[in-house]
């Protein structure tokens, strides 16, 4: 191999090419490259892992938006059948209320439980159990119709939320720790654009013409079991996570043939020499504690940007517009007939912008495209203020609301939607990781649990200027994030690590392993466990 190398090179070098034809077999080459990091198990891995995951996520936030007043006259009819009165408002109100807001809850719980159960089955493993989750929820939620049952509905949205809390956790790991990190990013915007295209389907389904109907609901929930399914009889025919292989289960062989199925490649020497160079770092480190965490100064700032910026992903007012889109529109002026099809096109603003997000993320990074989005946002809720308080002046100005609305859902999904999810992938280590993804997975669910329990008071009390909270909220992450985050697009954990290093006043351990790499790849040979490809 190494043989060829050098015939090749010498051979470019008598040919003597000029500058222009020098500069076009490296282009070529990174094209090369770039389509060879994206394998077909790869592919496969991240679509099948995110239909079964994300895509419930998001499909369960925007799903309860259409059958919203027959899921009222259900409740209704189930309280007047049991004590012989009708319900009263407030207290069909706070039904309501918890029925759309329990999901955070369960999600808060699954967060909670994806440590307990990724340390024993690993990130894939993790992900087929939950589908135990959606499927039990899915059953639960379309029968409670036939069985005159209030509670089965709100019971199956929590189970729905522990599936959740589950997958936004697990999943990211999953895609972090099988992806080269030349598409690390790339990858990891899958989750975004998964959720994204789960709440357009959910909002598609919710029209009158399909299953938006009072007879026909309780499907709406019942669809859920499909992507399950789908998830439960793919993955299993693609391995676990390579790191988790070898840092947890100390498992070379597999990891190696793991990293060979997913990078279709068979020299993956590079990427298994960069694992265990993390393996050496923590060789005999347990899984660490969220305590443990919370009081390490080497992760500090690591793990306040990862909260802000998680933070800022649930409070920035995109969980409000999802949950609550008719009522907004409806204040904006638009008549009811005209609603269901208007909150069809955030869905496909929402998917677009992911994608976009996903194809210029390793040109582009991530710093600036999280500024830029929240950025934006907070300029366009500041636009949206001032169209609701004139849009009574002309009659054009309501539609120019739904215009601020489709701007801050595009700037929100290009940037804020995933990269949150990514950076705290890509700040910890393998042993971190688990307990960082509880910390940020609670911060998420709190603030999704908040922000859709307090929306309504504080549109009833703010009323028109209710969205200047949120756009205080974005401008301030946008002004945190400028100031603090480092670009992590194509660095290793150790690159990150060294970058924050000056703003945590202490310097991570590995920094010294890191630059005795060098000694310790002569000590690689005499191991009794090192690979062929290790030695070659």
């Amino acid at each position: 191999r190494g043989g060829k190398q050098d015939m090749g090179s010498a051979s470019l070098s008598h040919s003597n090419p000029g500058p222009h034809e020098r500069a076009h077999p490296r282009t070529v080459m990174q094209g090369r490259r770039r389509r060879k990091d994206w394998s077909c198990s790869l592919i496969v891995a991240s679509l099948v892992g995110a239909f079964g995951s994300s895509f419930l996520y998001g499909y369960n936030l925007s799903v309860v938006n259409a059958p919203t007043p027959y899921i009222k006259a259900f409740y209704n009819e189930s309280w007047e059948r049991r004590h012989g009165h009708p319900i009263d408002s407030d207290t069909l109100t706070l039904l309501w209320s918890v029925t759309v807001s329990i999901f955070a809850i369960g999600g808060l719980v699954g967060t909670f439980l994806v440590k307990v159960i990724g340390k024993f089955l690993g990130r894939k493993n993790t992900l087929l159990v939950n589908n135990g989750f959606g499927i039990f929820a899915a059953l639960l939620m379309a029968c409670s119709l036939p069985a005159g049952a209030l509670e089965m509905l709100i019971v199956g949205r929590f189970i729905m939320g522990v599936d959740g809390g589950i997958a936004l956790s697990a999943l990211p790991m999953y895609l972090s720790e099988i992806s080269p990190k030349e598409v690390r990013g790339s990858l990891g915007q899958v989750t975004a654009i998964f959720i994204c295209i789960g709440v357009f389907a959910g909002q598609l389904l919710g029209l009158p013409e399909l299953l938006g109907k009072e007879s026909t609901w309780p499907y709406l929930f019942g669809v859920i079991v499909i992507p399950a399914l789908v998830q439960l009889v793919s993955l299993p025919f693609l391995p676990k996570s390579p790191h988790y292989l070898l840092l947890e289960k100390h498992d070379q062989e597999g990891a190696e043939k793991a990293f060979r199925t997913f990078l279709g490649k068979e020299d993956v020497s590079r990427e298994m020499e960069e694992v265990l160079a993390e393996s050496r770092v923590q060789r005999n480190i347990r899984l660490v504690s969220v305590l443990e965490l919370l009081r390490s100064p080497f992760v500090r700032w690591q793990l306040i940007t990862a909260v802000i910026s998680m933070a800022c992903y649930q409070l920035s007012g995109l969980n409000a517009i999802w949950f609550y889109t008719n009522s907004i529109f409806g204040k904006a002026g638009i008549t009811p007939e005209k609603i269901p099809y208007i909150t069809l096109s955030t869905g496909g603003i929402e998917t677009l912008a992911a994608v976009f997000s996903g194809l210029v993320i390793e040109r582009v990074g991530r710093r600036p495209l999280l500024i830029s989005g929240f950025g934006l946002m907070a300029l366009f809720f500041g636009i949206l203020t001032i169209t609701l308080m004139l849009q009574d002046h002309a009659p054009w100005i309501p539609y120019l609301s739904i215009l601020c609305i489709l701007a801050i859902i595009a700037a929100f999904c290009s940037g804020p939607g995933g990269i949150p999810f990514i950076l705290t992938s890509e700040f910890f280590q393998q042993a971190q990781r688990p307990a960082a993804f509880t910390v940020v997975g609670t911060v998420n669910w709190l603030s999704n649990f908040t922000i859709g329990l307090l929306f309504p008071f504080i549109q009833q009390s703010l009323d028109t200027y209710c969205f200047l909270v949120f756009a205080a909220i974005c401008f301030a992450g946008a002004l945190y994030l400028y100031f603090v985050l480092p670009e992590t697009k194509n660095r290793t954990h150790a690159e990150i690590s060294q970058a924050f290093a000056k703003r945590n006043k202490a310097y991570p351990p590995e920094g010294k392993t890191d630059s005795a790499v060098t000694d310790d790849k002569m000590n690689i040979q005499l191991e009794p466990d090192s690979s062929s490809a290790l030695e070659n």
